[in-house]
């Protein structure tokens, strides 16, 4: 099977099309190889990705006939992705919601007084 249609059959893509582009974009490994859409996988292949800024990694135990239930995933692969790449993007989030996203306007009162207090703090 492509490896295209095998990230969109155990749910990594919600269309093939997008599957298709993140291989083409050099975000698909196998076997630490950068691979086409058009590579074929096999069992026991080790399929690395980056999607989302968490690289997975993942074992691919057999390929499914066509697109299978969420639910049956794991038996098609094994997740072989860290728990710090899932670490790593809730700091992320949390490093987001402070800044002040472009465009929002002036700083309001209260974030002057916040940075007064910062600075004061520092000196």
């Amino acid at each position: 099977m492509r490896i295209d249609k095998y990230l969109w059959c155990v749910r990594y893509y919600k269309n093939r099309s997008l599957a298709t582009t993140a291989c083409k974009k050099g975000q698909v490994k196998i076997n630490n190889d950068v691979v086409k859409p058009s590579r074929e996988v096999f069992a026991q292949d080790i399929v690395e990705l980056r999607k989302n800024q968490i690289n997975y990694k993942l074992k691919v135990n057999d390929i499914p006939e066509s697109r299978i239930g969420a639910k049956l995933v794991d038996i098609y692969r094994t997740d072989m992705t860290p728990k710090e790449q899932f670490e790593a993007q809730e700091l992320l989030k949390y490093a987001k919601d402070y800044y002040r996203k472009k465009g929002v306007g002036r700083p309001t009162k209260k974030d002057r007084r916040d940075i007064d207090d910062f600075t004061e703090g520092n000196e």
